[in-house]
């Protein structure tokens, strides 16, 4: 049965998502993290600081029992890759976050999640826009938790800071690598649905990209 307490948290290896996971931890969430590698198209990085990060956060908060020991990763870099073609590439990154958001929505049901956990700010970059980010919520079948959503980015900053995390996660990002030099803005629904329906349809992509998953402890980073 669901639990209202449990979410799905999707960490990155940036600075944002280990800040979230910590102030929902603090509030009683209990947090299964899920990492989604863009790998072959990256490396190892964003998943070996998301995993440093979350260690670092069990071992040093009080309310560390609320963090799952065990990060779930999904490889998404080949998935990624089919939406460089021009009819899509515009719309990269906000199909990136509605393939993590379903993601998340999917593995959800196994742990009895009510909920998915960003680490998204307003603004912030091209998929945080108010014109992106409902097309990005409506990809999951789970209410959205975005804690950071109003907040400064040096507010974040500084909060890493005093958390410990902010020196584990510096360093460039590494989302960006396939995406367009001029992203869109404002989502258009149906054209996103169409470029996904051309792939095979958002569930189907899902469901390719779990047969990659794998835990990895965070006991032994």
């Amino acid at each position: 049965m669901a639990n209202e307490s449990i979410c799905i948290a999707l960490v990155s290896g940036g600075i944002d998502s280990p800040v979230a996971v910590s102030r929902m931890a603090r509030s009683g969430w209990r947090i299964v993290p899920v990492h989604c590698s863009q790998e072959p198209i990256t490396g190892s990085e964003a998943e070996d600081k998301t995993a440093a990060s979350l260690s670092h956060l069990i071992e040093n908060l009080e309310s560390s029992g609320s963090i799952d020991s065990n990060l779930r990763v999904v490889t998404v870099g080949d998935t990624l890759a089919k939406f460089t073609e021009p009819a899509a590439h515009r719309d990269y990154f906000v199909h990136m976050k509605r393939l993590f958001n379903a993601i998340g929505s999917s593995l959800a049901i196994e742990v009895g999640a009510t909920a998915i956990l960003t680490g998204e700010n307003l603004g912030q970059v091209s998929s945080q826009t108010l014109g992106n980010l409902g097309a990005v919520e409506e990809a999951s079948s789970l209410r959205i938790l975005r804690p950071l959503l109003g907040l400064d980015k040096q507010e974040i900053i500084d909060e890493a800071r005093k958390l410990g995390t902010y020196d584990i996660a510096a360093g460039p990002e590494l989302c960006d690598a396939l995406g367009p030099d001029r992203p869109t803005t404002v989502a258009d629904l149906n054209r996103l649905r169409r470029n996904e329906n051309a792939q095979g349809g958002l569930d189907e992509l899902v469901e390719d990209c779990l047969k990659s998953l794998r835990i990895r402890s965070l006991s032994s980073v």
